[in-house]
């Protein structure tokens, strides 16, 4: 029997449960994975604790990333034959050891990319796509402000920025975090326990502040991150890893340089087939030319998921983690 880590109820880590999960047969356009290797991500924490209402409800199988082989295809799924490696990004359902899943919502994976370097940047990696080629078009000569410089997403995007040409400011909360993000592609990384990081941009741009800030923290660094962008600088608000950001009057924005703010989610970047496709072969293609490498920095195994949450809300964690089912 397979199994996997279902949640009955909103709450900490501990309602968190590992038990038998039958994954059914898949249906027409659906396909029966195997997983090999699954992603962490801080919207998994969100769906648990009842930030953000679970979909589909009670009970959960949490999770929104991974990769594996096909084991069996449905009727009109002609692309796709077992053996075949596989990965995607989505809302839920990944925690199992196997799960039915839309065939189009996965993507073939090429050779040069593990299993578990693929379900350590499907969500991640492409999240960084859209906001540097989508959200905010970054190129040579931009400077750009990222808070949660150490996490899964700023890793990535950091390098990924750097060999656009831009130059890549970061947020980070200790010593070793700022000498990672250093390593991964960030000119700057700003310890904000110690110093302000609105005067630690100003200092650095020698007052000229940043083109786009990039805010997966969300309450704690709001409204500051406004006072570090130029004027028709862009706010991009993809995350809320301290909670949410209060309501705010938009004469604000007015009032700090006729600022743009977004709130952006991958899953409607990517809902169209076409757009999905295109996300995922620049990805697979920039991490296969070297630019930006994918270093896992823990793993757990499935049945451990509530320890690796635990650590990843006591920000315990750096960089990319993965569960092995």
């Amino acid at each position: 029997m397979s199994k996997a880590i279902r949640i009955h109820a909103n709450g900490g880590p501990e309602v968190m449960t590992y038990e038998n999960a039958d994954p059914g047969q898949p249906g027409s356009g659906q396909i029966l994975v195997r997983h090999t290797a699954i992603g962490l991500n801080f919207i998994d924490v969100y769906y648990r604790s009842g930030l953000y209402p679970p979909p589909g409800g009670f009970p959960l199988i949490p999770g929104g990333e991974a990769a594996g082989v096909v084991v069996e295809v449905g009727a009109d799924v002609d692309w796709l034959k077992p053996g075949d490696r596989i990965a995607y990004a989505v809302t839920t359902g990944a925690y199992a050891e196997q799960r039915v899943i839309a065939a189009d919502r996965v993507v073939k994976l090429p050779d040069g990319i593990s299993d578990e370097q693929a379900a350590a940047m499907m969500l991640k990696g492409m999240t960084a796509e859209y906001l540097l080629r989508r959200t905010f078009k970054v190129k040579a000569g931009d400077t750009i402000l990222f808070h949660a410089a150490a996490g899964g997403v700023g890793l990535i995007l950091g390098q990924w920025a750097k060999h656009l040409g831009a130059t890549v400011i970061g947020t980070a909360s200790s010593t070793d975090k700022i000498e990672l993000a250093k390593a991964h592609g960030f000119d700057h990384v700003i310890n904000y326990r110690e110093q302000d990081f609105v005067a630690g941009v100003i200092a650095i741009t020698g007052g000229k502040k940043c083109d786009v800030v990039y805010d997966s923290v969300g309450n704690d660094t709001f409204p500051a991150s406004l006072d570090c962008l130029k004027p028709l600088g862009m706010f991009a608000s993809f995350g809320q890893s301290s909670g949410p950001i209060p309501p705010f009057s938009m004469s604000l924005l007015a009032q700090k340089g006729s600022l743009f703010a977004t709130r952006p989610t991958l899953f409607v970047y990517n809902a169209r087939r076409e757009d999905l496709e295109a996300s995922a072969a620049a990805l697979f293609e920039i991490v296969l030319s070297g630019a930006v490498k994918i270093r896992i920095n823990q793993r757990y195994a499935l049945k451990d998921a509530g320890k690796a949450h635990s650590d990843l809300e006591g920000r315990r964690t750096t960089g990319t983690t993965i569960l092995i089912p």
